[in-house]
């Protein structure tokens, strides 16, 4: 598998369009990024749920970012939010606005804030949540004309609620499993696209010394035992830790892990050597193929400023410098990487 030099970041505004084109030619392709994971979620113009769509992000719009990515050698693949992450404290996204029998939690109030609640989830066994969900995906996929399409999956907190009557009861870890399953086999046997996900809920926190975020603590992550092992694993991590088995883990289960960072270049640099020796030690290096970097809170707005100086941060309280500055730091390791070196450091 050749070197995966990724940039995540959430995008659903058609106002906001050139800004990322010009992040996309500017700034992505001189860094020879390679691939540009965009989380629209619900902010797109759904045609087949237009009662789903929270933003302002078209068809055309998808169209055009996917000829300038493919003009210029970038993989885009879309990013739709599964499961959890439907909202964020009791408010709920515009899914399970427009579909509250969806909710998995409906009696937890709008005004729930963590650490009461984090956020909600559909409910996995709700039998037309799917169909619905394999049309939206279908619509991103055909709108980006893309090969891929990542499914999310992380910080899953509400599943098998004791309230909801189709799920209370259930094991979690099968339950979060034949949900990613029912996604792969309509991506990748009927759509034949890869299929990625957010690889937190496959970790045992506590016996690999992660935290309740990159690992779970609930009895999700024996999932892991019931996932394809080609669905690509992002595996990630955004503090600086003294060790991270989940990647020599993941490999040897037989999974491709691609370790993702944030805002930190040091915390980011030591991911990827850990990560890189992780993989060596198992001669898998071709499963360990590179890095995500992570934009959250990015625009393409902000990243104009953090990468051009052409606009006002003012505090940045999204960190969009360390953003871009991690961006840059891992894209000149992992050219150091493909060179051969032993030290990726500046």
């Amino acid at each position: 598998m050749k070197q995966l030099r990724g940039f995540h970041m959430r995008f659903g505004s058609h106002e906001d369009v050139g800004n990322l084109k010009r992040v996309i030619r500017d700034e992505l392709v001189p860094l020879g990024v390679n691939v540009l994971v965009l989380e629209c979620n619900t902010s797109f113009v759904f045609e087949s749920h237009p009662e789903v769509s929270g933003g302002t992000l078209t068809k055309q719009d998808a169209r055009e970012l996917s000829a300038l990515c493919k003009e210029n050698g970038i993989r885009l693949i879309p990013l739709f939010e599964c499961l959890g992450h439907q909202g964020w404290g009791g408010s709920r996204n515009s899914l399970l606005r427009a579909h509250p029998e969806f909710d998995e939690t409906p009696h937890v109030p709008t005004d729930a804030k963590w650490p009461d609640f984090y956020c909600p989830s559909w409910c996995p066994s709700h039998p037309d949540i799917n169909p619905l969900v394999f049309d939206l995906m279908d619509e991103l996929l055909d709108a980006f004309e893309a090969d891929a399409l990542h499914v999310g999956m992380d910080e899953v907190f509400a599943i098998a609620d004791d309230q909801c009557p189709r799920c209370r009861g259930k094991n979690k870890a099968e339950l979060f499993a034949d949900a990613a399953n029912a996604y792969y086999d309509h991506l990748t046997k009927k759509r034949n696209v890869q299929m990625l996900m957010w690889a937190d809920r496959l970790i045992d926190a506590k016996g690999m010394g992660y935290s309740q975020w990159d690992g779970d603590v609930y009895g999700i992550w024996p999932a892991v035992d019931r996932i394809p092992k080609d669905v690509i694993l992002c595996d990630w991590h955004y503090d600086k830790l003294d060790a991270y088995p989940s990647i020599g883990y993941f490999l040897d289960k037989g999974f491709t892990v691609w370790p993702c960072c944030w805002k930190t270049p040091e915390a980011a640099l030591d991911l990827l050597e850990q990560a890189v020796g992780q993989a060596k030690e198992r001669n898998a290096l071709d499963r360990m193929p590179g890095m995500l970097v992570t934009g959250w809170n990015a625009t393409g707005e902000n990243l104009v400023a953090a990468l051009f100086g052409d606009g006002d941060l003012g505090e940045d309280p999204g960190d969009i410098r360390g953003i871009a500055a991690t961006l840059r730091t891992v894209m000149k390791a992992l050219d150091k990487l493909a060179e051969g070196a032993t030290d990726m450091r500046p």
